[in-house]
């Protein structure tokens, strides 16, 4: 089969995602050939150039409108606007519509979550999509609030009538052209039910058990680990606050890597670790060595996001061989399997910090946990299972 690839994705677990299957799609023997923008995330991170057959990258015109609309805090620093976007995306359609494919594998947009694209594809196309935009959720704003603003209440006020209102609008419209959509996770099946009034397939994600694997004789420090994005919705905040109840002579490290880099939030939680205490270390950016490394020489690895559609840390965290504790919401509910895989909390600081001692100082249930996980991902989770399931999934999608 030739299939076209389109995605508009920042760095993180979503291209990762989508670099492992374009992995299988080759192994299946497909010519690949992806298109993007020139917003999407630089090439040097999981380089996709390296896998497909083809790469074309289509600049995405600079304006005025988009360089006032980047300036708006909490909005991705794009110097362009969402018609420059479209425009762009409408001639990546013309160009794969005339291209003679099979069909059309679509990714989110990291600005508008549903593509423009959607709507001028003229072929069969099938949407993966993690989630609905969450930009005006109030967990959200809340947690926000909590960083004085940056800029004038004017820009504010702009931003707030003229973008973030278009927002919802703009993602709602986009998911109505798509027939075939695919979700993460039953979490975020049910958001798009309820979101675009769409049916979704669930297909869920695998780890690269190659990459993401125990390291013979590393030894275990004293740090717990969480993995994301340095941004309020990744529940940073929450691991911070759990870990004062943890007494002084007790309390492990914190570490968290990220792959992005949000100041003003970085800064908030070095803030509030010093407030209580906290040994804290935000380490950005960090390279595949480094990131497996930490997973296996942490005690434990705690993962506690708002509302998580999915999330690939869990299975990495088994995968490594090393416990992992997860907030029980979202999709976490459905990778982390209660007091056999992992242990799963309610969103309460000093139930976290509970479970936190409790398996730190309880070798057997360590152990115990490591083992159930280690079957778990044999059995489920690997990539080559991930990749069928896609596989099929898209095949009954297009069949029906």
């Amino acid at each position: 089969m030739k299939i076209a690839v389109f995605h508009n994705l920042p760095d993180g677990g979503a291209k990762r995602s989508l670099y492992y299957f374009i992995q299988f799609f080759k192994k299946h023997g497909w010519d690949v050939h992806l298109f993007i923008p020139s917003t999407a995330a630089d090439e040097n991170f999981l380089a996709m150039k390296n896998l497909t057959d083809k790469v074309k990258i289509y600049p995405v015109k600079t304006t005025l409108s988009g360089i006032v609309y980047s300036t708006v805090k909490y909005l991705p620093p794009i110097r362009t606007s969402f018609r420059n976007l479209e425009l762009t995306q409408k001639k990546i359609a013309k160009d794969i519509n005339q291209g003679n494919y099979d069909f059309v594998y679509c990714e989110q947009d990291q600005f508008t979550m549903s593509p423009f694209i959607l709507k001028y594809l003229k072929i069969p196309t099938v949407y993966y999509c993690p989630q609905p935009l969450r930009h005006n959720e109030q967990i959200i704003q809340k947690l926000l609030a909590k960083i004085p603003p940056k800029y004038p209440k004017p820009i504010r006020w702009f931003y707030r009538k003229y973008i973030a209102s278009r927002l919802p609008k703009i993602d709602y419209k986009n998911a109505s052209f798509a027939k075939y959509i695919l979700a993460n996770s039953y979490f975020s099946r049910e958001s798009i039910l309820r979101t675009y009034g769409i049916n979704a397939k669930v297909s869920y994600l695998g780890v690269d058990t190659e990459l993401f694997k125990p390291i013979p004789d590393t030894k275990k420090e004293n740090f717990i680990f969480s993995v994301g994005t340095c941004h309020p919705i990744k529940g940073f905040d929450f691991i911070i606050n759990s870990l004062k109840y943890i007494p002084k002579e007790q309390r492990p490290k914190l570490i968290i890597a990220s792959n992005g880099n949000y100041p003003e939030w970085k800064k908030y939680l070095e803030e509030l670790a010093k407030k209580n205490n906290i040994d804290l270390e935000i380490k950005i950016a960090i390279s595949n060595t480094e990131l497996v490394k930490l997973y296996n020489q942490a005690k434990v690895v705690v993962y506690t996001p708002y509302l998580e559609p999915f999330g690939l840390v869990p299975l990495e965290a088994m995968a490594c061989g090393t416990p992992i504790i997860g907030v029980r919401e979202g999709g976490i509910r459905e990778s982390i399997i209660h007091s056999k895989t992992g242990i799963l909390v309610e969103r309460n600081e000093k139930e976290l910090a509970n479970a936190i001692i409790d398996l730190i100082s309880n070798n057997k249930k360590q152990k115990e946990l490591v083992e159930n996980a280690h079957q778990q991902i044999k059995s489920f989770w690997t990539l080559e299972k991930a990749g069928k399931r896609l596989i099929s999934n898209i095949n009954s999608l297009l069949s029906s």
